[in-house]
Order: structure tokens, then sequence, then C-alpha cells
């Protein structure tokens, strides 16, 4: 399997200045350090060293900023990255370049503030979503409080369990861009559940609700819904949702970094 994954790395800048861009005084928020260089340098460096993975593409607005930094500078040299111009959301950002150039299939997408991703968890992610239109890898709560119980995530309820997202996305082939597309029109409410589960038919809203609905049954449900197959990754290691969100998100990341 080697080399046959497509990356996207997404390191844009919401509409509002980020709390860890200001404190750090740089231009995104993908350059603000953790452990001692800027947050992006790990998850491009843990795509570039799996053997999965071909070419990498850093979606973003302000590639100049990072072409400009000498600890990122790397990436705009590397022969295997290259920058795309990024939009207002992710959903949109991916829908323009899909139809500006043929992306090659499958697309593995994760973000510059996936510090903590390593070779283990792109092994399982890679090997569990292959042959899935799409696939969402997802932690549940009870996997990541058995280690981290100071880290708090958004979580979603459903009868096996809560969930939150590990923000590692795979698109499989282009039947996944109707539920991109879908994705787009309620990408500014997806810190809050249930409007996204109600995006998705009142069937998962309903049964989220009343944990009458298993995650995994209803994302295969959606899928067959959208003709295509979808698929839950749940993730072994609980470090796969911890993202460099707030500031006690680094601290704790910069903890579990010394530790390694």
């Amino acid at each position: 399997m080697t080399g046959t994954v497509t990356a996207i790395l997404l390191a844009g800048a919401r509409p509002i200045p980020d709390p860890l861009a200001q404190a750090a005084g740089v231009a995104v928020k993908p350059l603000a350090p953790v452990a001692g260089e800027p947050m992006i340098n790990r998850p491009a460096r843990a795509l570039l060293e799996h053997p999965a993975i071909g070419e990498v593409i850093i979606l973003t607005q302000r590639a100049d900023a990072f072409a400009a930094d000498p600890a990122t500078a790397w990436l705009a040299a590397h022969p295997r990255v290259r920058f795309e111009k990024g939009g207002q959301g992710i959903a949109s950002s991916l829908l323009a370049m899909m139809d500006a150039q043929a992306l090659p299939f499958p697309l593995l997408l994760t973000t510059a503030d996936h510090v903590l991703l390593d070779r283990a968890m792109l092994d399982q992610f890679v090997g569990e979503a292959r042959g899935a239109d799409i696939a969402v890898a997802m932690v549940e709560r009870a996997t990541l409080l058995a280690r981290y119980p100071q880290s708090r995530r958004t979580w979603l309820k459903f009868r096996d369990g809560w969930w939150s997202g590990a923000n590692i996305f795979w698109i499989g082939s282009d039947k996944a861009r109707r539920l991109i597309a879908l994705w787009q029109e309620v990408e500014q409410d997806r810190k809050k559940g249930w409007k996204v589960l109600a995006a998705f038919g009142p069937l998962a809203l309903i049964g989220a609700l009343l944990r009458i609905s298993t995650l995994r049954g209803g994302m295969a449900r959606i899928g067959r819904r959208f003709g295509l197959t979808a698929r839950l990754v749940a993730m072994t290691s609980p470090e796969a949702c911890i993202d460099a969100d707030k500031a006690e998100d680094v601290t704790l990341i910069e903890a579990i970094l010394a530790a390694r």
C-alpha cells in the first residue's frame, strides 16, 4: 500500500482571531509552538514518514507564512508537499479543490493541530478505512478518560457510547461529494452535535437523542441513504482525539510528548 493515499493537511485560519496564534504572535495557529516547534511540523512528519502516504497537500490561506518561517520552510521545499489555497470552511475548500483538479482517491484528511498523530494511529485508520467511500475516526469517552481524565472534549451520545472526533477523515471516492456538500451546510454548527445530526435526517437525530441508535449503525445507515459506504473507525489510542485547540490542550500534549 506504499504511497497510495493522498493526505490533505488542514492548516487554515478561522474568521475570528485564534487565541493560541495571538498568544504566540504568529500569523496562523499552525505556526504556534508546541513542545518547541510549530505545531504543524509533527503531523506533517507523521504523514510523510508513513508508507501509505504519497503526496501531502497543505490547505491554507497563508502559504507565505509557512515559507517565511525558518522552522516550517522545509515544508515549502519538500518534494512531496504542495500548498493549496484554502477558503473560510473545510468543506467548501475541499469541494473547490475537488472541482478545480483531479484529486486522486483515496484522500486522508487531518489537521495541523493534531500534534500527537503518529504511525500507530495512521496504521489503524488506513487499515480500517480502506474500501469505504467515507470514514471518520472517533474516540469513545471511556478510552480517553481512562488515561486522561482531565481532558475536555465535545461528545456525541449514542447507545454504544459517547464519542468525540479524532480529526482524521477518509474520502475513498467521488461518491463522498454529497456528504461533503451537506457538511458544508452545517460546518458552522460542528460543535453543536444535535444540529450536525439533524442534517443527516430525523432518524439520526431521534436515534441519538433516544439512545436507540449506535454510532456504527447510524453511520452505515447514513451511508446507505446517500448510496455509499460510510464507516466509523473507533480509534484505540486515546491521544487520537487530543488536539491543540486550547492552552490547556497544549500543556497536556507537551506532557505526553515529554513522556514518550
